[in-house]
């Protein structure tokens, strides 16, 4: 087992820390600005490619919002605990793109499902009845928010550089990360496929960021198959 140790040690790296500064900032303009208008929502969530709110922009941007305190709360330590080894490993500017490029592929997948679950219902829309339509209407224009695709990339490629490292379940029952991130990824395909109904919860978009987050960390460490830890 080769030994790993962090050239630049630092809890909180200047990515990490700007990029939860940022989701701080934006939550509280949700609650403030958006709360009654759902006016941040509309513009910078993600939306369905059907929908009238639909932007190209929000494919970054939806990554910067969040549904709720518990949401941001668990999505932020999450971004903590994995990014700041992979910032300290990579290098702020390394770390920045794999997190930009894991969000929009998360979203990627996500838009492409919706779109392939979505596309009956639009083309058809004239044959529902009024309430039906106006039920339809409103699952197409739901948004998406999270940094939990992002945060999945950063979660498989923990588990790929740091396969051995220990990770401890509610703070106490330690499993190691390559078994961690199979279990987990595991789950949320099996919870995909289900589409299971009002966890609202996007799962596609889960394994569209790990997915990418896996593609981006074999890419550029192609050349150095050691286990680190």
């Amino acid at each position: 087992m080769s030994e790993f140790r962090f050239t630049r040690p630092d809890r909180f790296p200047p990515v990490i820390k700007n990029l939860l500064i940022i989701n701080i900032l934006v939550f509280i303009a949700q609650q403030t600005i958006g709360r009654t208008s759902g006016v941040v929502e509309n513009l910078f969530a993600l939306h369905d490619i059907h929908s009238e709110y639909f932007k190209p922009h929000q494919l970054l941007t939806y990554m910067f919002l969040h549904g709720g305190f518990d949401h941001i709360l668990f999505n932020m330590l999450a971004v903590w605990m994995f990014g700041t080894t992979l910032e300290n490993y990579w290098g702020s500017k390394r770390f920045l793109t794999f997190y930009i490029l894991c969000g929009v592929g998360a979203g990627l997948l996500h838009l492409g499902v919706l779109y392939f679950e979505m596309d009956h219902y639009v083309a058809n829309l004239k044959f529902y009845s009024p309430e039906d339509q106006l039920i339809i209407t409103q699952m197409i224009n739901s948004p998406t928010v999270g940094a939990s695709g992002a945060i999945f990339g950063c979660l498989a490629a923990f588990g790929y550089l740091f396969p051995n490292s220990l990770i401890y379940i509610y703070f106490l029952f330690p499993i190691k990360a390559k078994w961690f991130v199979i279990i987990y990824g595991a789950l949320e395909l099996a919870l995909a496929v289900r589409n299971s109904a009002g966890d609202n919860v996007a799962h596609f978009a889960h394994l569209g960021g790990a997915i990418t987050g896996i593609i981006i960390v074999i890419i550029w460490n192609k050349n150095n198959r050691r286990t680190l830890y």
